[in-house]
């Protein structure tokens, strides 16, 4: 548990509550010395348990959060719990990995594990092979311990970064950007494992720019922008707020609308396109598609194509803050 005291002094009231959530900052705040506010005044719960997507353009606060959970750097004003526990007994419960260790090529995986672990006066010295054994195992990586780094996909150095972070037990697994510059089975694997080290009871908490991969692997998100968190909740929470959308591909798109209109559809779009074809949208409501789409033909309008459309975080990321936000990396 940290307590920070504001900028003019006084000291902030009881650090806040974590009984439920593997992490909680409160007012959390974080001003360089150059006047630039890098975290502004952040109310986070991370529920234990939870993949916890920290979502955000880059530049918007997430890195400088993590270092301030992790202890690298102070903040300057706020409050914060990792765990419910004092830093010193919360962070030998924590694996992390920011920006990623930097591996010696020529080593194998299992040799760099070793330093790696040699590094940490916490870590028990008798019981370091089998515990690098067990780490390798858990990211799927046992049959190349013996294999040089520098001969590692790129999905495989990120894999064995996570297995330093879980060279001892873990409650929460803290991830900065893990899927950063991976081709999609590299991606693929540290999602599927991602989701192998949660199913165990550790709470992961990934920081990432990408709105789709967050939206596949996390159970609960929050989305910040410019240093301020603008929302936060479950997955299905944060796009729930979003009407779903029902798309016609016809080439008929004015008898579309016209029917659509009719049925109640709410916002009914209407995009001709070019040729002999066009594209209808509306509100879906309450109305099941295979009626609506059944009323289409029986109004005489040709259907091509019809599809219902779920809100994304990309939606609310920009209904919340006007903007459009870096998809795909």
């Amino acid at each position: 548990m940290t307590a920070v005291t504001s900028e003019a002094g006084a000291p902030f009231g009881a650090a806040p509550p974590s009984g439920g959530e593997a992490i909680v900052t409160r007012g959390l705040t974080k001003r360089f010395r150059s006047g630039q506010i890098a975290v502004d005044a952040l109310d986070l719960s991370v529920p234990r348990g939870s993949v916890f997507g920290f979502l955000g353009p880059n530049g918007s606060g997430k890195t400088t959060t993590i270092r301030m959970l992790l202890g690298l750097v102070k903040p300057t004003a706020g409050e914060y719990s990792v765990l419910g526990l004092p830093e010193a007994e919360a962070l030998p419960r924590v694996g992390a990995l920011v920006e990623g260790p930097a591996f010696y090529p020529y080593l194998s995986g299992a040799a760099n594990l070793m330093r790696f672990d040699t590094a940490d006066p916490t870590a028990p010295r008798a019981t370091a092979r089998h515990r690098i054994a067990e780490a390798l195992e858990r990211v799927g990586l046992s049959a190349a311990a013996g294999k040089r780094y520098r001969n590692y996909s790129l999905g495989m150095r990120q894999r064995l970064a996570i297995a330093a972070a879980l060279l001892g037990p873990r409650e929460l697994l803290v991830l900065d950007e893990p899927t950063n510059g991976l081709d999609p089975q590299g991606t693929r694997e540290v999602r599927s494992l991602v989701k192998e080290i949660a199913s165990d009871g550790t709470t992961v908490f990934v920081s990432s720019h990408l709105l789709a991969e967050i939206e596949q692997m996390c159970t609960h998100a929050a989305i910040m922008r410019t240093g301020r968190l603008v929302a936060q909740g479950t997955i299905a929470s944060l796009s729930g707020g979003l009407a779903a959308r029902i798309r016609v591909e016809t080439p008929d798109a004015a008898g579309a609308a016209r029917v659509l209109g009719a049925l109640g559809l709410a916002d009914v779009r209407t995009d001709p396109g070019g040729g002999d074809g066009g594209t209808v949208t509306a509100e879906l409501g309450g109305h099941a598609p295979e009626r609506l789409n059944a009323a289409l033909v029986d109004d005489g309008v040709a259907v091509r194509g019809l599809a219902v459309e779920r809100p994304s975080l990309e939606d609310v990321f920009v209904r919340l803050t006007g903007e459009g936000f870096d998809v795909d990396g």
